[in-house]
């Protein structure tokens, strides 16, 4: 049951993200560029995207487990590091960039082939080279 309704639940995201047309990367891009014709249509996707998150916050707080799990998994870090704010400055700018985060970028492999693999390869790469650091900053010296 708990794999089905991940299926669903992801489904309903991705038809969300489509309809939304966060999976057009010239919408996103005029959504970030403040400076020349600003497209304003995804601070409805965000605003609806807060109101949701706050909704399941709320029934959370009520319950003392979710329906179809033992347990909530909530993160529990709140430390504001140098990997984060690194992190986040990378997203952000690959983001802007390319007009694709993670999610909607892999239907780009479909809806636009050509960019979708080299955004996807840039991922992957991006993801290995996260680990390869990580794990060369953990290795006892």
């Amino acid at each position: 049951m708990k794999a089905l309704i991940t299926f669903i639940t992801g489904l309903l995201f991705g038809v969300g993200l489509a309809f939304s047309e966060m999976t057009n990367p010239a919408v996103v891009i005029g959504f970030l560029d403040i400076t020349r014709n600003w497209n304003p249509s995804l601070l409805f996707v965000m605003v609806g995207a807060i109101a949701i998150g706050f909704i399941g916050y709320q029934i959370q707080k009520r319950r003392k487990k979710p329906l179809f799990d033992s347990s909530w998994s909530i993160p529990t870090l709140k430390d504001i590091d140098s990997p984060l704010i690194i992190g986040s400055i990378l997203f952000g700018i690959g983001w802007g960039l390319s007009g694709y985060c993670p999610g909607p970028g892999l239907t780009a492999l479909i809806n636009n082939p050509s960019e979708g693999i080299i955004f996807v390869i840039a991922l992957i790469l991006g993801s290995g080279l996260f680990q390869v650091q990580s794990k060369l900053q953990t290795k006892p010296q």
